[in-house]
């Protein structure tokens, strides 16, 4: 998977929680959505499990090892098409 491709999928993913967190703080704030709640809890457990694999995408994706990996990666695949 490209760079590019990465970033968006990392740019998706977060722009999916920040809704999900917006969305959780609209029902908490209101009559929490008809949720009980031990089920809001669990929602906002399982954002708070997104936010930190987001973070860990994150940080893999910006390493300076992940990007040489990559580009060792891309030389070896364009070394086995000229062979």
């Amino acid at each position: 998977m490209s760079g590019t491709t990465m970033t968006i999928v990392i740019v998706a993913i977060i722009c999916w929680t920040i809704v999900t967190i917006a969305e959780n703080k609209k029902w908490t704030k209101k009559s929490n959505g008809g949720l009980s709640k031990a089920e809001a809890d669990e929602l906002m457990a399982k954002v708070a499990q997104l936010q930190d694999r987001v973070e860990t995408l994150e940080k893999i994706v910006t390493d300076e090892k992940y990007d040489l990996n990559r580009q060792f990666d891309d030389l070896a695949k364009d070394s086995g098409r000229a062979a």
